[in-house]
C-alpha cells in the first residue's frame, strides 16, 4: 500500500510539472500564429477547445453532469459568468505575448494569489493572519514601485489578476471537474466565437484559409494547448497535497519571466526589478505561512487521532475541528477540480497558489 501510494503521489508530481511546464512555456506558442490577430486566435481558442473536450467526453461517457446543470439556472448562470470572465484573460493573455509583454503577463500570475486574498476580504468578509497581511501589503507596495517603472500602473498584470480571481471565485461557487467545466464554459463561448470568425471571413481578413494549411493546423491546435495542461493538472489534483500544487503554481509564471527576459529580450530596468523583488518577498511570506500552518494542522490532527484512539473523546473547540481543508491522512485535502483551498485557522482566504488552473 506504501508503495502504491508513493507511485501514485510521483505520477501526481509529473503530471502536475508537466501541466505548470505547459502553461510556463505557452508565450512560445502564440507568436506561432501570426499573423492572425488576437481576437482571431482567442476565438480558434474558444471553439477548438470545445471541439477537444467534447471527444474527450464521448470518450469517457461522462454526460451526466450536463443534464443536471441545465437544471441549475443560478449555477448555469455562474459558469456564463465564468465563461466571460476568462474571455477577457485568455484574450489579454494572447495579446500581451504577442504585443511584447510576456514579463508584465507573468507579473499577473505572480501577484495573483495576493489579488485573491485581497478579495476574499473585501467580497467574502474573511480575515487574514498577520503574515497574510504582511504579504498584502508587500504586494501593494510591489504595484506601486512598478506604476512607477512602468509610467503608468501595470494594467495587464492587474486585469490578468484579477479575471483570473474573479475566475477562480466564480468557479469555486459553480464546482465542477475541470474537463467538465471547460466544457461548459466553451459551450457558452462557442457561437459568439464562431460568429466573430465567421465576420472575420466575410471581410477577408481571417487567416484560417489564407495561410496555409500549416498555419490552420496551428490555429485548431489551440483546443489542445488549453485541454492538455487542464487534463494533467487534474491527474494532480487528485494525488498531491494541495499545498504542493500551491508550490508548483509559481513554476508557469517563473517559466514565463526567464523566457520574457532571455527569449524575447524584455527590457527590466532597476525599478522593475524591484517591484519584481517586493512581489517575490510577499508571495516567500504567503509560502511560509502556509507551509507552518498546514503543519500546524497536521501536528494537531495527529494529536486528536492519538486522543481519539486511546478512547478519549474529542476536545470541544479542538483545533483540528476548526481547521478547514485536513483530510484524515493529515495531509492538506485534496481536490478533484482545481478551486480555491480555504486556509485554516481564523482566516478563510486561500493559500497562496491554492487557485483555479493556470489560464493561458
Amino acid at each position: 500500500m506504501a508503495g502504491s501510494s508513493k507511485n501514485e503521489q510521483r505520477i501526481g508530481l509529473l503530471n502536475g510539472f508537466a501541466a505548470y511546464g505547459m502553461w510556463g512555456i505557452v508565450p512560445l506558442f502564440w507568436p506561432l500564429l501570426k499573423p492572425a490577430g488576437a481576437g482571431e486566435i482567442l476565438a480558434h481558442r474558444m471553439a477548438w477547445s470545445l471541439v477537444f473536450v467534447a471527444v474527450a467526453l464521448l470518450f469517457v461517457q461522462r454526460w451526466g453532469w450536463a443534464g443536471e446543470l441545465l437544471r441549475q439556472p443560478r449555477r448555469l448562470a455562474l459558469v456564463a459568468v465564468a465563461a466571460a470572465v476568462i474571455t477577457v484573460n485568455w484574450g489579454v493573455y494572447i495579446w500581451a505575448v504577442n504585443s511584447g509583454h510576456v514579463v508584465e503577463a507573468s507579473l499577473g500570475y505572480f501577484i495573483n494569489p495576493l489579488v485573491t486574498i485581497a478579495m476574499g476580504v473585501l467580497l467574502l468578509k474573511e480575515r487574514l493572519r498577520p503574515a497574510q497581511w504582511a504579504a498584502v501589503g508587500t504586494g501593494f507596495a510591489a504595484v506601486l514601485v512598478l506604476t512607477v517603472g512602468y509610467g503608468q500602473p501595470p494594467w495587464i498584470s492587474l486585469c490578468l489578476a484579477f479575471s483570473f480571481a474573479t475566475y477562480g471565485l466564480v468557479k469555486k461557487k459553480v464546482d465542477l471537474g475541470g474537463v467538465e467545466s471547460l466544457t461548459a464554459e466553451t459551450a457558452i463561448q462557442f457561437l459568439p466565437a464562431l460568429g466573430y470568425l465567421l465576420w472575420l471571413g466575410s471581410r477577408g481578413e481571417a487567416t484560417f484559409t489564407t495561410e496555409g494549411l500549416g498555419h490552420s493546423a496551428l490555429l485548431a491546435a489551440t483546443g489542445v494547448v488549453t485541454a492538455i495542461p487542464l487534463v494533467c493538472f487534474g491527474a494532480a489534483a487528485i494525488r498531491v497535497p494541495l499545498s504542493t500544487l500551491g508550490l508548483l503554481q509559481y513554476l508557469a509564471p517563473v517559466f514565463q519571466f526567464v523566457l520574457g527576459i532571455l527569449y524575447f529580450g524584455e527590457d527590466m530596468p532597476p525599478e522593475r526589478w524591484a517591484g519584481f523583488a517586493l512581489v517575490w518577498v510577499a508571495l516567500a511570506l504567503l509560502t511560509w505561512d502556509a507551509l507552518r500552518t498546514a503543519r500546524r494542522t497536521a501536528r494537531a490532527l495527529r494529536a486528536q487521532l492519538d486522543r481519539t484512539g486511546a478512547g478519549v473523546p474529542p476536545v470541544k473547540g479542538d483545533a483540528v475541528a476548526r481547521e478547514p481543508g485536513v483530510v484524515a491522512s493529515g495531509a492538506p485535502a485534496q481536490a478533484e477540480a482545481p478551486a480555491p483551498a480555504p486556509a485554516p485557522a481564523q482566516s478563510q482566504s486561500p493559500a497562496p497558489g491554492l487557485t483555479e488552473a493556470s489560464p493561458q
